[in-house]
C-alpha cells in the first residue's frame, strides 16, 4: 500500500492556505478522475455519505472533477451510479477531456481513433459492444455500433456536464486553467486539457484551483492548486478532497491486488465555527 495512504495524506493535508474558505454552512466533497473504476467509486460514495451523515448538518455538495469514463472496465456503470447518486443528494459533474473525446467520437472518425487509443475501447465494451464485434469492426462499423448501443439520452446526459464550478475561494475544473487568463474568460478546451503552464505556475490566482487530469502519487496542495487525480484506473486509489470552512482533508478508497477495498481518511474535523 502506498506510504501516503498509511500516513493519511500527511504531507498534502499539512499545507492549506488558511485564508481560503468555503462559505459557512457548506461542505464540499471533490472527487478525482474515476475512469471506469466502479468498485472504487461505489466504496467512495458510501464513505462520503457516511462522513457527511456523521458531521453537523451542512449544505453538502459533491463535485466529480470529470473523466468518469475510459480506461477502467465499467464506464457505463460509473455514469449510471453518478446519475443515481444525483437523485439522492446534490452532485455536480464536470466535463473531462475523456468525456469530450467520447462525445465527439460519434461523428468524427479522427477523434474516434484518438478516443480508442486512450481507453475508449474499454468504454465501448462496457456499453455492451462485444469484444469480438469490436475487434473485427472497421472504424465506420465501430461508429455504427456506438450509435446502436449508446442511446441519445445517455449522450445528452453527459453533454450536460459543467465546465467549471466556483464556490467560495475555490474554482473546480477538470484539468486546470490558463494562468494568464481571468477565470471568467477561460475556454472549455483549456479547462479540460491544459497541463502547462498551469502545473508549474506558482503565483496566486483569483481562487485556489481544484483539479484532476494529471496523475500524481498523492494529492498536491501548493497554495495555488490542489490536484487529486491519484490514477484510480491503474493505482487502485480514488481520492476525495473535503472542504469546509478553512479546513481541508481527504478520503480515499484503495483496492489491493485481491480486489479488497479499504477506506483511508483524515480524522473528521471538529465543527467549524
Amino acid at each position: 500500500m502506498k506510504q501516503w495512504l498509511k500516513t493519511l495524506f500527511g504531507s498534502a493535508a499539512a499545507s492549506p492556505a488558511p485564508s481560503a474558505r468555503i462559505p459557512d454552512g457548506e461542505r464540499v466533497y471533490a472527487i478525482g478522475d474515476v475512469h471506469g473504476r466502479l468498485d472504487l467509486f461505489e466504496a467512495l460514495i458510501d464513505a462520503v455519505d457516511a462522513d457527511d451523515a456523521a458531521l453537523p448538518a451542512a449544505q453538502a455538495c459533491v463535485i466529480l472533477l470529470g473523466d468518469l469514463v475510459d480506461r477502467g472496465p465499467e464506464s457505463k456503470g460509473v455514469v449510471a451510479k453518478a446519475r443515481e447518486w444525483q437523485r439522492r443528494r446534490k452532485v455536480r459533474i464536470l466535463m473531462g477531456n475523456h468525456e469530450e473525446m467520447f462525445l465527439n467520437s460519434f461523428d468524427n472518425p479522427e477523434m474516434l481513433r484518438h478516443f480508442l487509443r486512450h481507453g475508449g475501447r474499454e468504454t465501448l465494451i462496457s456499453y455492451g459492444i462485444g469484444t469480438d464485434a469490436y475487434m473485427n469492426a472497421t472504424l465506420e462499423e465501430v461508429m455504427n455500433l456506438m450509435a446502436q448501443h449508446i442511446p441519445p439520452e445517455e449522450r445528452a446526459y453527459i453533454e450536460g456536464f459543467e465546465d467549471s464550478i466556483a464556490l467560495g475561494d475555490y474554482y473546480f475544473v477538470h484539468a486546470g486553467v490558463d494562468p494568464a487568463t481571468a477565470l471568467s474568460q477561460q475556454k472549455p478546451h483549456q479547462l479540460r486539457w491544459i497541463r502547462e503552464p498551469f502545473l508549474s505556475h506558482d503565483e496566486p490566482l483569483e481562487k485556489i484551483i481544484v483539479h484532476g487530469h494529471t496523475i500524481i502519487d498523492e494529492p498536491v496542495d501548493n497554495g495555488v492548486r490542489i490536484g487529486i487525480d491519484t490514477g484510480a484506473y491503474s493505482s487502485g486509489v480514488l481520492t476525495a478532497l473535503v472542504l469546509e470552512g478553512d479546513h481541508r482533508r481527504y478520503i480515499a478508497t484503495h483496492a489491493d491486488e485481491q480486489g479488497a477495498i479499504a477506506i483511508r481518511q483524515d480524522p473528521p474535523m471538529e465543527r467549524v465555527h
